[in-house]
């Protein structure tokens, strides 16, 4: 069957470490990350401000920016696992709780967002290991019922890619 489909990239700059990694992806480092979301409708809009489309580019961009960019962005990713890394980001008082209460955010909302950081840093806490395949799967969670709403249900995420090079790209499509 036909259909239509459109897409939205936006870049950011994060960094992270995949602890179990064997061999350099195991040190701090950081990417330009590209993230691509890509909707699909068997038909567009047939009236409303979206007529003729199959969601808003604008929508697209602002929900990225608002979900991906906002919390991720000159900020650092970490998997709640990840203990010995983020006892490096731990406030020199209170460690013990600082890090209970993330762990606590990230089990009852899917991650946690702090600034509460020893220097002050942008971290972003996840219940997995921060590697292009898991954030495009974490990120298809957050976006694909805002696009579903705003879309009337016409249209559907159907993948997230996101690239940590040029030559390296990971996609999560389900179904």
């Amino acid at each position: 069957m036909p259909s239509f489909r459109v897409s939205r990239r936006i870049e950011i700059d994060a960094g992270h470490r995949i602890m179990t990694h064997g061999s350099k992806c195991r040190n701090l480092h950081g990417h330009r990350y590209v993230i691509e979301v890509e909707c699909e409708a068997r038909h567009l809009h047939g009236s409303g401000e979206q007529t003729d489309m199959v969601v808003d580019f604008g929508f697209l961009k602002d929900e990225m920016m608002r979900l991906i960019d906002a919390p991720c962005d000159h900020g650092f990713i970490a998997a709640d696992a990840d203990s010995e890394l983020l006892a490096l980001f731990a406030p020199a008082d209170g460690a013990a709780g600082w890090l209970d209460s993330l762990r606590a955010e990230v089990a009852l909302r899917g991650a946690a967002l702090t600034s509460d950081t020893r220097m002050m840093t942008k971290l972003y806490v996840v219940p997995f290991q921060p590697t292009a395949e898991c954030l495009a799967r974490h990120w298809f969670g957050l976006l694909a019922e805002p696009v579903a709403l705003r879309s009337d249900g016409c249209a559907r995420l159907v993948a997230v890619r996101v690239w940590e090079t040029p030559n390296c790209m990971a996609e999560y499509a389900p179904k």
